[in-house]
């Protein structure tokens, strides 16, 4: 079904996801999406920030070209719930006559989204990387096949694989901001706490170096030179699902289909043998660099530039280079 002619519905909207004031990377990826997707349908692109005192967030995204950033600011909102932003971004769709509602398929999007789509009667696609004006795209099967996926809904949910996608750039003109006042109805839920991981590296979606350990690594300890190289290029630390799995990191460092997608400049997989749900998970990278004893190893296929060698070699002196060409 295409949109196209359609009069009840007429825009594209994105539910920004924010941070201490300040709108996230995984947003203005999602804005290059939605314009995409808007200007296929020849629809209005419009915004929604959901929380309290965040005008500011909207401040900051008024450059991006939307038509209209609707903000909804209540107390009842400083704190995430599932289903008070369902509600709202349910009532705000409603108000702006939305085709597609859609946001950032991570933790958050894929929380509340489903629950949207359930209040509206949509159809939903998880985890999209295109949209071509009737179907979204969306890989499946460790991204071995791109399938095309028809709702048959007049209006749409998608979560967006934002990592595929650009930064959005401003667009030349300052987006209407529209504050909207509802009544929020009591949470069913209530908030315990949010136990904040202190880390001064970037999210794995948003940093643009990545340095991977997988099981080649042996130990916890040997990740400390991971760290020490991800620091040095200002990037973060990823793991495969197997050094996960032995306790060896978190399990937020988890890169792949079962864990986070990243799309980074630069990606280096060390002692990772390239199993395709961790591939899955970086193939979009810009440069991926693998660093392996084993010739024959899977990761060679998807890396751009590959080293058969120590790990326990190259690393080390790698990081020695870098710390005498700073000083």
């Amino acid at each position: 079904m295409s949109f196209k002619g359609e009069t009840k519905v007429s825009a594209v909207l994105i539910v920004a996801e924010h941070k201490e004031g300040m709108p996230s990377k995984r947003t203005l990826r999602t804005i290059t999406f939605g314009r995409d997707a808007s200007e296929m349908l020849k629809y209005k692109l419009n915004l929604l920030i959901i929380g309290h005192k965040v005008e500011e967030v909207a401040e900051q995204l008024i450059i991006y070209g939307a038509n209209r950033i609707y903000l909804v600011n209540d107390p009842a909102l400083e704190k995430y719930k599932a289903e008070t932003w369902a509600y709202v971004t349910s009532k705000v769709a409603e108000h702006c006559n939305a085709a597609i509602i859609c946001t950032d398929a991570g933790t958050t999007g894929r929380d509340f989204m489903p629950r949207v789509s359930a209040r509206i009667g949509a159809g939903m696609a998880s985890g999209v990387i295109g949209f071509d004006g009737e179907c979204f795209k969306r890989e499946m099967w460790a991204g071995s096949v791109v399938a095309r996926i028809r709702l048959h809904t007049e209006i749409q949910v998608a979560t967006v694989r934002s990592t595929l996608f650009e930064p959005a750039t401003p667009a030349g003109n300052s987006s209407e901001i529209e504050p909207l006042h509802l009544d929020i109805p009591p949470a069913r839920t209530r908030f315990i706490e949010f136990r904040k991981t202190e880390s001064k590296r970037p999210d794995l979606p948003e940093a643009n170096v990545v340095i991977s350990g997988g099981r080649g690594l042996g130990n916890a300890e040997n990740f400390r030179m991971l760290e020490r190289l991800a620091d040095l290029f200002k990037g973060a630390v990823g793991a495969t699902r197997a050094a996960v799995d032995a306790q060896w990191v978190p399990n937020d460092l988890q890169v792949g289909q079962t864990g986070k997608f990243v799309a980074p400049e630069f990606y280096m997989a060390c002692g990772i043998s390239g199993a395709m749900q961790h591939v899955a998970g970086i193939k979009n990278s810009k440069i991926i660099v693998a660093i392996n004893k084993d010739e024959n190893a899977p990761i060679f296929r998807a890396a751009d530039f590959g080293m058969v060698a120590d790990l326990f070699e190259v690393v080390p002196a790698l990081i020695a280079a870098i710390e005498n060409t700073i000083e």
